[in-house]
């Protein structure tokens, strides 16, 4: 007579959250200065405005903007407003600085936006592996969401995890 095989696991009240569920999938584009700059060195704003007219700005359409300048020189802040003026009817979004800047601003957006209320009272393990690099900014976010409202938070897979904080009953 064979033994019936138990799933410890599945029995054991651990509900999983996977980070890579939460990983912006929308196209980020890098949208430099550099080049809308005179001699891509220095910002005049006649040049700039006519140069930011001049852009098609339906290919951002539904994209992500990361807006950055890739040489050392000083761009005014309204610079960034013309900007995002132009963009703004096309994009789904629009950040200052890089494309990993972008894409942790979105990240942590997808994080903040978590009904937490749905982990209340739970043992939650936050899945540590995957095919996603994630950065240790949605690790903190996201144990910094859990903490008031969980049992516990553990780190990693169910059967194999590292205990990071534990309610005092």
């Amino acid at each position: 007579m064979a033994e019936e095989i138990i799933n410890k696991v599945a029995q054991s009240g651990l509900y999983t959250l996977d980070l890579e569920d939460y990983y912006p999938k929308e196209e980020i584009i890098v949208f430099d200065l550099k080049p809308l700059l005179f001699m891509e060195m220095i910002l005049k704003e006649k040049d700039f405005r006519a140069a930011l007219q001049s852009i098609d700005w339906t290919q951002y359409q539904d994209k992500v903007l990361a807006v950055t300048c890739t040489v050392d020189t000083i761009i005014p802040s309204w610079a960034y407003m013309l900007v995002a003026v132009h963009a703004e009817p096309f994009v789904k979004d629009i950040f200052l600085g890089d494309r990993q800047t972008a894409l942790q601003e979105l990240f942590l957006a997808k994080l903040r936006a978590i009904d937490i209320s749905e982990f209340t009272d739970k043992r939650v393990v936050v899945k540590g592996c995957g095919d996603v690099s994630i950065g240790g900014f949605a690790y903190l976010e996201v144990a910094r969401r859990l903490r008031p409202v969980v049992k516990s938070i553990l780190y990693g897979e169910a059967c194999s995890n590292v205990p990071i904080f534990k309610k005092k009953s």
